[in-house]
């Protein structure tokens, strides 16, 4: 499996920015699913966006759309989440979660349940706030 290691979160203010990295190891040369999810305290966790590490296109929750973006540098083995004009209920946990999956694209990699993925990191907090 691969090993996964989310960072960059923090509190910020409602409006601001953060980018989230999730550094991964253990890679094959297979082409995997990889995404954002989070989870809110009482919530169940959620999709945020998906991505396949080949066909490179993300697909997106409603919630962020147009305000988040995954992009991914081969090179470097990272999967990143630029998040824009953050809102309060964007508070949660934030986990990147990886799949092997020779097929696919962004929307094809989003549609499989979250516990289809099968290598988890450890999640980064990330805090909206005034």
């Amino acid at each position: 499996q691969v090993q996964l290691v989310e960072s960059g979160g923090g509190s910020v203010q409602p409006g601001g920015s953060l980018r989230l990295s999730c550094a991964a190891s253990g890679y094959t040369r297979s082409s995997y699913c990889m995404g954002w999810f989070r989870e809110a305290p009482g919530k169940e966790r959620e999709r945020v966006g998906t991505i396949h590490t080949s066909d490179g296109s993300a697909y997106y929750a409603d919630s962020v759309k147009g305000r988040f973006t995954i992009s991914q540098d081969n090179a470097k083995n990272t999967l990143y989440l630029q998040m824009n004009s953050l809102k309060f209920e964007d508070t949660a946990m934030y986990y990147c979660a990886a799949k092997q999956a020779s097929w696919g694209s962004g929307y094809a990699c989003y549609t499989p349940s979250i516990y289809w993925y099968n290598s988890w990191g450890q999640g980064t907090q990330v805090t909206v706030s005034s």
